[in-house]
């Protein structure tokens, strides 16, 4: 059977993690979705990104996107719904955000240095430090840390708060952004409060954690299964956090299959906690 459903995918992805052959038979006796065909995942690729750019994710998620410096998947981030500013402008400006990459990329079909989100004149006067030190609210202070594009601004970022602490709502601002180096966010605080907050605004260590961590499970799952086409370099480690606790609950075992398939449209916890849950219950 083909079964386009979110909820058809996000169990495909699971499947995906066992040995060809037993996934093929727990999918004839289950009814769990057939894999897509190279041909039908080349037809509906720009269906399947319209719908992804209207699916709110957490902001790694298209962190992991960027890191690909692809300029065709970076034009699918600027149209997403959960994209800030601050990727918009990187975007425009062609800012590489893959480790390996130095050079600048190209800029996106469709889009022009006109499109880049604008900053407040005030802002533009003080400097990108200056305003961060100037924001006395978090909204000013989300809009000035936006303007930390390039490696170089974060450089610059990193020493000033090393010679005089940025204030309070910059360093919140600059946190929560997903590209924030991780030395700078360690810098500004590690206190567990803090770490707390960054969790919740969808910063995340890698897809590992996004994988077992994050909820809902068909959600997370769904988003997962299109990591082969938006973030191929990273969507590995999702799958390599899971597929031991495949193994153990699930295996080749079609009950649990079924039962798995019967949970995941409503079940509200993580990945881990349905992968156990159907397993205990078969």
């Amino acid at each position: 059977m083909r079964d386009n459903s979110t909820s058809g995918a996000a169990a495909g992805f699971l499947l995906g993690l066992i040995a060809p052959e037993e996934a093929a038979r727990i999918r004839r006796r289950t009814g769990l979705p057939e894999p897509a065909t190279a041909a039908e995942l080349t037809a509906g690729h720009s269906t399947a990104l319209w719908s992804w750019t209207r699916t709110p994710v957490s902001v790694s998620v298209l962190l992991w996107v960027l890191e690909e410096d692809d300029p065709d998947l970076n034009l699918w981030v600027w149209r997403h719904v959960s994209a800030d500013n601050a990727m918009r402008r990187a975007i425009v400006r062609g800012v590489p955000f893959g480790a390996a990459r130095t050079g600048p990329l190209r800029v996106p079909a469709n889009l022009t240095p006109q499109d880049e989100p604008p900053v407040p004149e005030s802002y533009t006067r003080l400097g990108l430090l200056g305003a961060l030190r100037e924001g006395t609210s978090m909204r000013a202070a989300r809009t000035a840390a936006s303007m930390v594009v390039e490696r170089s601004d974060w450089r610059a970022v990193t020493e000033a708060d090393g010679d005089r602490p940025l204030p309070g709502y910059a360093r919140w601002a600059l946190a929560i952004r997903p590209d924030c180096p991780p030395a700078l966010r360690a810098q500004f605080g590690t206190h567990r409060r803090f770490a707390h907050r960054v969790e919740q605004a969808g910063v995340l260590d890698g897809p590992a954690e996004y994988a077992t961590s994050w909820g809902p499970a068909s959600h997370v799952l769904n988003v997962l299964s299109t990591g082969r086409l938006l973030f191929p370099a990273r969507v590995g480690e999702a799958e390599d956090a899971l597929r031991p606790l495949v193994r153990d609950h699930l295996g080749d075992r079609e009950d649990a299959w079924a039962v798995l398939a019967q949970l995941i449209d409503t079940f509200h916890g993580n990945a881990v906690e349905l992968v156990v849950t159907a397993g205990a219950i078969a």
